[in-house]
């Protein structure tokens, strides 16, 4: 029996895992014991355990509760939690997802003690090193004995930073397994077509295809006062002059941030406005009812405009760069970054012309089973 250990910490990391927990329960539970580690990172509950509750994740064997503190100090904390846990149970391989503390801190622990890393979501690059979230995944890649790839260009990258990728044989952190697999994401859409797309009532006074659904979490956004209050008046001129009606799941940092006396003005502002609707944060399954619903998405989320294409979304990103160009190429994103004008000329661009015909970049939907089947045959 294969001993594979889940480390998770945050939403999008769940959303991940429980395309690979389906896979492995419905299909390989006589073959592989998966235990989940949920390091805390997210530790709210509309963050962290509606998620478990809703995709029938695994509950975590292990709650390490190591969140709300700086990126130093939870990475430097996780270490040594999960190096005590890897060191009792010794598992055959570690899974880790994205770019998150989690993440960097499940690889450096399991590195350090020759375990197998399999990373899900590797080669993405935002070429932009001053995001943590770069640091992460680059840090990752490169002592990962699997480097599972949802894209061509993912590919492409690690081969350009001189990883040296293998196809067969056993492979090491040295050599490590290489593959385009998919995006798991794109697994969970197509399984839970009808939970989110179903005739349920949409709420808050909203019409199906007439409203932006909206979402700001990125610390480079909500910590900078300046940044922050453009993006704010970009969505107000979109709602009190163009007449758009805009719905806003609030991240706790970000709403966290408007209380502050800076934002004081202009949030109440927009709290105040009849077309602006301001959340708490929805669970997965009710996210994409309304992203499925909505007609355009404004999001500095990497997951977010990803699902947004995969539900034939438009995505104004609210950053300079994006790792999925491939949205971008395919006409289907503009990157806007926190400027007001070009977040509202970008949105009045894309509401102004057809979409470009649909391809399909991120695989079959086959993504988890192609990385157990992978992980069945080399870790033997």
């Amino acid at each position: 029996m294969l001993r594979i250990y889940t480390v998770v910490g945050a939403r999008p990391q769940f959303i991940k895992a429980a395309a690979i927990s389906r896979c492995i329960s419905s299909q390989f539970s006589d073959k592989i014991q998966e235990t989940v580690i949920h390091t805390g990172q997210h530790y709210d509950h509309n963050m962290s355990k509606v998620f478990f509750e809703e995709m029938d994740i695994p509950a975590p064997t292990h709650e390490l509760g190591i969140g709300g503190m700086s990126n130093a100090e939870m990475t430097g904390r996780m270490v040594i939690e999960l190096e005590k846990v890897f060191a009792q149970e010794k598992p055959d391989c570690v899974l880790v997802y994205g770019d998150t503390n989690s993440t960097l801190a499940a690889a450096l622990a399991a590195s350090k003690m020759n375990i197998p890393i399999a990373h899900v979501e590797a080669g993405l690059r935002s070429f932009k090193k001053s995001m943590p979230e770069e640091v992460n995944r680059r840090l990752t890649d490169h002592v990962s004995t699997f480097l599972f790839c949802p894209t061509d260009k993912a590919v492409e990258n690690l081969l350009a930073e001189g990883i040296d990728g293998i196809f067969k044989n056993r492979p090491t952190a040295d050599k490590p397994l290489m593959l385009n697999v998919g995006d798991v994401m794109y697994d969970n859409i197509l399984h839970y077509h009808e939970k989110y797309s179903s005739n349920s009532e949409i709420k808050f006074g909203l019409e199906s295809n007439n409203y932006i659904f909206c979402t700001i979490h990125r610390d480079f956004n909500t910590d900078n006062i300046e940044r922050l209050n453009d993006i704010l008046s970009a969505l107000y001129a979109l709602a009190d002059v163009y007449k758009y009606k805009i719905l806003m799941p609030m991240h706790p940092r970000t709403a966290d941030r408007l209380k502050l006396p800076e934002f004081q003005y202009m949030f109440g502002k927009l709290s105040q406005h009849a077309n602006i609707t301001l959340v708490e944060p929805f669970s997965y399954f009710q996210n994409l009812f309304y992203l499925h619903h909505s007609r355009i998405v404004i999001t500095d989320s990497g997951g977010l405009q990803k699902e947004a294409y995969f539900l034939r979304k438009p995505s104004v990103i609210l950053r300079q760069e994006t790792e999925w160009s491939e949205i971008i190429d395919a006409g289907y994103a503009v990157c806007a970054d926190a400027d007001k004008e070009d977040i509202i000329n970008s949105t009045m661009k894309l509401l102004g012309f057809p979409l470009p015909e649909y391809q399909e970049l991120y695989g079959d939907g086959e993504a988890a089973e192609n990385i157990v089947q992978s992980l069945l045959t080399f870790l033997k």
